[in-house]
């Protein structure tokens, strides 16, 4: 079958798309910019340039099409985001029906069809009308809270509980909802493709557990290992609560507003057509956030932090830049070396051999770790020369050796969090490019509390280090 994918380059959609190749279809996506599909998408997969608003690339895109998934927002383009989704689900609805497209699928939001509707539910089930205006056959989902590694309610949620040790609840935190997993989420959308022809249908999607909103909260609490105090409080209006969170979490406001507007709404399964329908079986709320927080550890045990070297000509910034829930030092060096020559020196860190700079804070830091229950500095190294995946290096462990290409070392010092430190070495028309990078996961406002304040020794350590290993790299020992 050959699908339509938009939204490709957005959270749903980019999950979606690799389990849509896994069934074998042949997909096109319409992507405003394709170069964030780069190397993401599988051989047979067709990416075109062009925006979901304008006519004529729709009609373009809609050529040839059996199924299309409308999976389109404006919430971050402006103030009047309503106008905005009504006139691209109005375009895309015309340009599929032209096009004989035979059916449309498209991801709203739960929510009772009445007045009391936010600004922004009620924006999801009219583009939902429009599309079944056209008189095809289309299949809506409805679902409330997606929970998932990228979801932005979900990193809501999770930003204030590791930044909040207390926090002041208003009564919407109280308002039932039934939060699903992303991955039941794709199975649904992927499933609808393979659906009996029956005209337009609604399905409330969900998990098994009707929780409310601070809910959700004390299970991520839970899992994270956080003690969080809530205290509930009937006067905090979600205009106040919007103010609240442009306070405690800026990166956030913009759209966080538009969701705090619609936590006064219930977002429950009323019916269960879905169930009827679907073999699916949503998986529940604990499950969803632990999969949700093991999915980050593995995208980011694949993640190259070369890319960071993209952001090296922006401002330098006090406590590196955030990368989901971590924290990310990075610097480069440029080197006239061999590959080979540069990882042997950064092989030979630790140990006996010191760690290239500042040699007298790591052995202040590893007293500081003993005096507290951690392995200090005092491990020492297997090998002075070669290192392997798994040795201990002084208060690291080798979780990742690819000579000569790229080492990650994992800290087992005692810290309110996880960190790494990871190098990685890239050939360049003659020359390579070191490349070093701390990572820190911090686990609450304490574990931020100690980034911050290491910063500055964090800014004297790991630039002599990285000088100190292109030194040793072009002096060969």
């Amino acid at each position: 079958m050959h699908i339509l994918l938009t939204g490709a380059t957005g959270y749903v959609g980019g999950v979606l798309l690799p389990e849509l190749e896994q069934r074998g279809h042949r997909v096109r996506c319409l992507a405003r910019q394709p170069h964030k599909l780069a190397g993401k998408t599988g051989p047979a997969t067709e990416v075109m340039a062009g925006d979901a608003s304008d006519a004529a690339d729709l009609a373009r895109a809609c050529a040839g099409i059996d199924a299309a998934y409308w999976l389109v927002h404006s919430m971050e383009s402006g103030v009047d985001f309503e106008r905005a989704d009504r006139l691209a689900a109005e375009r895309f609805a015309t340009a599929a029906k032209a096009a004989g497209v035979k059916r449309i699928i498209y991801l709203g939001g739960l929510g009772a069809d009445d007045d009391a509707l936010s600004a922004h539910l009620r924006s999801r089930h009219e583009v939902g009308a429009i599309l079944r205006a056209t008189g095809l056959d289309v299949v809506e989902f409805r679902a409330s809270i997606v929970v998932g590694a990228g979801s932005f309610s979900f990193d809501l949620v999770r930003t204030l509980v590791e930044r909040l040790p207390v926090m002041i609840c208003p009564a919407w935190l109280a308002t039932p909802t039934q939060p699903i997993a992303i991955a039941d989420v794709v199975a649904y959308l992927a499933a609808a493709v393979d659906l009996p022809p029956g005209g337009a249908r609604i399905f409330e999607i969900g998990g098994p557990d009707r929780v409310s909103y601070g809910a959700i909260m004390r299970e991520y609490a839970r899992q994270r290992g956080l003690t969080r105090f809530m205290i509930p409080v009937p006067v905090l209006t979600p205009r106040l609560s919007s103010l609240w969170l442009k306070l405690v979490t800026p990166q956030y406001s913009k759209v966080g507003r538009k969701l705090i507007d619609g936590l006064k709404n219930p977002t429950v399964v009323t019916n269960d057509a879905a169930g009827r329908e679907f073999a699916i079986r949503p998986r529940g709320l604990a499950r969803a956030v632990a999969e949700a927080m093991h999915q980050e550890d593995t995208v980011f045990a694949g993640k190259r932090w070369v890319d960071f070297a993209g952001a090296e000509s922006l401002p330098h910034r006090y406590g590196g830049r955030p990368s989901g829930t971590r924290l990310v030092d990075h610097r480069h060096a440029v080197v006239a070396v061999e590959p080979a020559r540069a990882f042997a020196a950064i092989e030979r860190i630790g140990g006996v051999n010191g760690w290239y700079a500042c040699d007298w804070l790591w052995t202040l830091r590893g007293w500081i770790d003993r005096a507290i229950g951690g392995p200090g500095m005092s491990r020492g190294r297997r090998d002075p020369d070669r290192l392997v995946t798994g040795d201990t290096l002084d208060c690291w462990q080798v979780e990742v050796c690819e000579p000569p290409r790229r080492l990650r070392l994992a800290a087992e010092m005692k810290m309110p969090g996880r960190g790494w430190l990871e190098f990685e070495v890239v050939p360049r028309d003659g020359d390579v490019t070191i490349h070093q990078t701390a990572v820190f996961d911090p686990r609450g406002l304490g574990g931020l509390a100690y980034w911050y304040a290491i910063w500055p020794l964090h800014e004297l350590v790991f630039k002599n280090m990285l000088a100190g290993i292109a030194r040793h790299a072009v002096r060969g020992s």
